[in-house]
């Protein structure tokens, strides 16, 4: 007797439409035991990687039967299938274009709401994260998250401090590509800077605790956490995430005079010195290349990058000329 895991793979690979969308109706909970719905679940997470049944999945209208489902799942009482439900959708907003503001804010109430539960284990909606980073890869998902009267951008930033990578690395993957909409939608972004910038800048500010002189040009979101000892970020990937961000704020106007009116300059020259990494110093170059802010050519940093220092000989912004001499 086939297995109603071996009966939704017939079902999937059958010419019949009707049958393809029995397969759906599986996982949206119209038919089938609990048992069943938890064996339909994990294995569309399985097929949904591959791109081809991903794209005929999304074109039965997965995405909506997955997010109905997750939400009538009961609370309390173990996780249930919430989890391979998000995965399901991780999988799905890579290959779709589907985004509706209704189930995008459902999620990131979801995932701001779950943090609490992240450290013991119980977080269904962790993945969340790779949903919002898909999502925002999206001209249409930007758009909704950067909408001022959703806030949900506010409310991704606010998570930023997570002790889950994979929630760090989504929230730094998300800020990033909203802020490709900088050209069109910077105000939006720099509505929510108060928490913007702490999450772009701390991750790329070092070790180093700042000097008064330094932490009393800052807002104090900025100088309170860089007058004390810190954890560093140690992946390179959220640093290299955050400096590709500040760099597409940074091709605005407004935006550089934003991050100059932080110090933010004084925080990526101390976090350049501090780097290792080749990948994030190219993206610190980047920035620097940009708009050329004024590096203190420390001995910690002259034997650095030399090329990098005879490309600088000025720093160039909206409103101030500084010649180097080197």
């Amino acid at each position: 007797m086939a297995t109603e895991l071996e009966e939704l793979l017939g079902f999937l690979s059958s010419p019949s439409p009707q049958l393809r969308k029995a397969a759906v109706d599986i996982v949206s909970g119209l038919t089938g035991s609990e048992e069943g719905l938890r064996a339909a679940a994990e294995a569309l997470v399985n097929l949904s990687q591959d791109a081809v049944i991903c794209e005929k999945l999304v074109s039965h209208g997965a995405v909506g039967n997955s997010v109905g489902v997750l939400y009538k799942q009961p609370r309390g009482g173990g996780l249930g299938i919430s989890p391979l439900l998000v995965m399901l959708l991780v999988n799905l907003t890579q290959v779709g274009e589907e985004v509706e503001g209704l189930y995008i804010s459902k999620l990131v109430r979801s995932f701001c709401r779950s943090s609490a539960n992240e450290t013991s284990g119980d977080d269904p909606f962790e993945h969340v994260a790779s949903i919002l980073v898909n999502i925002s890869k999206m001209e249409a998902g930007r758009r909704i998250l950067l909408d001022p009267k959703r806030g949900l951008l506010k409310q991704i930033v606010q998570n930023v401090d997570a002790t889950s990578s994979l929630r760090k690395k989504g929230i730094s993957g998300t800020i990033r590509n909203c802020c490709f909409e900088a050209d069109r939608q910077l105000q939006s972004l720099l509505l929510i800077s108060e928490f913007l910038w702490p999450a772009l800048l701390l991750p790329v500010a070092g070790k180093k605790i700042y000097s008064q002189e330094d932490t009393s040009k800052m807002p104090l979101e900025l100088a309170t956490p860089l007058s004390i000892e810190r954890e560093a970020i140690d992946d390179p990937e959220i640093r290299i995430q955050a400096l590709e961000a500040i760099y597409l704020i940074s091709l605005q106007d407004a935006g550089r005079k934003a991050l100059w009116s932080i110090n933010g300059p004084r925080i990526l020259q101390v976090g350049y010195e501090g780097e290792e990494d080749p990948r994030v110093m190219e993206a610190y170059e980047q920035i620097g290349s940009l708009t050329v802010f004024f590096f203190h050519l420390s001995s910690l940093y002259l034997p650095r990058n030399p090329t990098f220092c005879s490309q600088i000989k000025y720093f160039f912004s909206p409103f101030v000329i500084i010649f180097m001499d080197l």
